[in-house]
């Protein structure tokens, strides 16, 4: 990106919004978490929630705390293992059920009487059937991902139109060639957005399985943001919970965010600027 792009983006009215957008909500905030203290009553909601300097200043403080970047370490490493392992088997899964009827026919039922099923409803089964607990929540972060990545790509390659499949067969193209050339191009954009959603559920589901198995681990430092959470409201530290909170809207925000520049880059038709 050139110096000049990058700062017009970076001054730009929409970058502008969002800085103070995100000022005002942390105004608010300090208003409302101190407003017994400044104003001599408890704004509801936020009356209990710590203050964002608060806040701040816990977070300054684990800055140098080996234990919450290897809490960090743990979710991504969880989240991006299952990740991988949804887009390897949910990719190919959609496509192949987008181009075999016989095969949509037979496993498609069972797909969508599964789907429904929250991730977070397989924890306790996942903790029993897997011998591990780390392998309990890799296959719930799994799951968080791949119904959303299928769905979008057995969409994406059943929206195409016929008429361009028809026009393909009529001059003679192979199936590899109808595939590689107008199937999959056409599909890719809706991977890459099931993919982008994918993401974002998977942070979700790998936090709260966390919480419930334990991190996966005996010790915090092993058990990842959600443990990191769970075991800051044990100990009563509320400041350390935002913090882990925050963390967790971040590492989901640029987790996704790399996602969408990627699918930029394989998909350049669809730029409009």
């Amino acid at each position: 990106m050139k110096q000049g792009t990058f700062v017009s983006k970076l001054f730009s009215r929409a970058t502008l919004r969002g800085i103070f957008a995100i000022a005002l909500f942390i105004v608010i905030w300090e208003a409302g978490a101190r407003s017994e203290q400044w104003f001599g009553f408890r704004m509801p909601f936020l009356g209990l929630v710590p203050p964002p300097t608060d806040v701040a200043v816990s977070w300054a403080g684990l800055l140098g705390d080996a234990g919450y970047w290897q809490s960090w370490y743990m979710s991504f490493l969880r989240v991006f293992g299952g990740f991988l392992a949804a887009m390897l088997i949910g990719i190919p899964l959609g496509l192949f059920m987008a181009v075999n009827k016989t095969f949509y026919g037979i496993y498609f039922p069972t797909f969508e009487i599964m789907r429904p099923i929250p991730p977070l409803a397989w924890v306790p089964a996942s903790i029993i059937f897997w011998p591990t607990q780390e392998l309990s929540i890799a296959f719930v972060t799994f799951l968080g991902a791949f119904y959303t990545i299928v769905i979008n790509v057995l969409g994406g390659a059943r929206s195409i139109n016929k008429q361009f499949l028809q026009a393909a067969q009529s001059m003679g193209a192979s199936q590899w060639d109808i595939f590689r050339r107008i199937v999959l191009p056409a599909t890719l954009p809706s991977i890459v957005v099931g993919s982008a959603v994918g993401m974002g559920i998977t942070w979700e589901v790998v936090v709260a399985a966390e919480m419930i198995s334990g991190g996966g681990g005996s010790g915090g430092a092993s058990g990842g943001l959600g443990f990191f959470i769970w075991s800051s409201y044990v100990g009563g530290s509320y400041e350390q919970i935002v913090v882990g909170m925050i963390s967790i809207g971040i590492a989901g925000y640029f987790s996704s965010e790399i996602l969408r520049q990627l699918g930029g880059l394989l998909t350049p038709w669809l730029k409009t600027r």
